[in-house]
């Protein structure tokens, strides 16, 4: 009698098989599911990447409460990297907001409190949590972001143009955020909007017009916060 015949059997689907192969069937599913976390906010059908699961520090400053009542488009002005994980883009992007550092530009930056924006639009399309989106973000431009929720792309769209993956999650991102805190596409900028800045890129700020035609009007609006 082989060790293999004392393994008990389950169905699945009609078919008998071994719990250790139930087991193994059963972390494939859950391998290939990409459903957003309850009250995340995040629509379905977008790998979402929230805070416990890249290994966010706690803020290391105060912040501002505030409530969005806008959404304005940044972009990370580095070069694509598929080949890095978001992960390690999210806990680099916050040792750097926490420490005093230079910008690319050799101007001195202030520590922030967390990372300053809300969610961080990956190259290959997953969506991070960066700060709470309660809280008020920051910018290395004087212009004050309250009542902003800040979204980032990976990318200097100078020089880059968004991945079809990106693409397609900002199309989902962008109108269901505004659906959720009721913002009207006349609402919908970007970062050179408010402050002198070529961010965020010629070629994501070309987007915006697309984007703010899949937002729906407020009269049809529900909060879903």
């Amino acid at each position: 009698m082989t060790l293999e015949s004392w393994i008990p059997l389950v169905t699945i689907g009609g078919t008998r098989c071994t719990v250790r192969l139930a087991l193994a069937l059963a972390t494939v599913a859950l391998a290939g599911c990409h459903r957003s976390p309850s009250g995340s906010g995040i629509p379905a059908g977008v790998r979402y990447v929230p805070r416990a699961e890249w290994g966010a520090r706690p803020p290391v400053l105060p912040m501002r409460a505030h409530v969005p009542v806008r959404i304005t488009i940044h972009h990370t002005g580095v070069a694509q990297d598929p080949r890095r994980s978001v992960e390690s883009k999210l806990i680099g992007l916050q040792t750097f907001s926490q420490r005093d550092d230079s910008l690319a530009s050799g101007r001195k930056k202030p520590a922030w409190a967390d990372v300053p924006y809300h969610y961080y639009v990956a190259v290959d399309g997953a969506v991070a949590e960066g700060r709470e989106w309660r809280f008020v973000g920051d910018s290395n431009t004087p212009y004050d972001p309250t009542g902003h929720l800040l979204i980032v792309v990976e990318g200097n769209f100078e020089r880059d143009t968004l991945s079809s993956a990106q693409r397609k999650t900002l199309d989902i991102l962008v109108p269901s955020q505004a659906r959720r805190f009721r913002i009207p596409e006349a609402a919908l900028g970007a970062h050179r909007d408010y402050a002198q800045t070529s961010c965020p890129g010629r070629a994501l700020y070309a987007e915006l017009p697309r984007l703010r035609g899949l937002i729906p009007s407020v009269a049809t609006q529900g909060n879903q916060r």
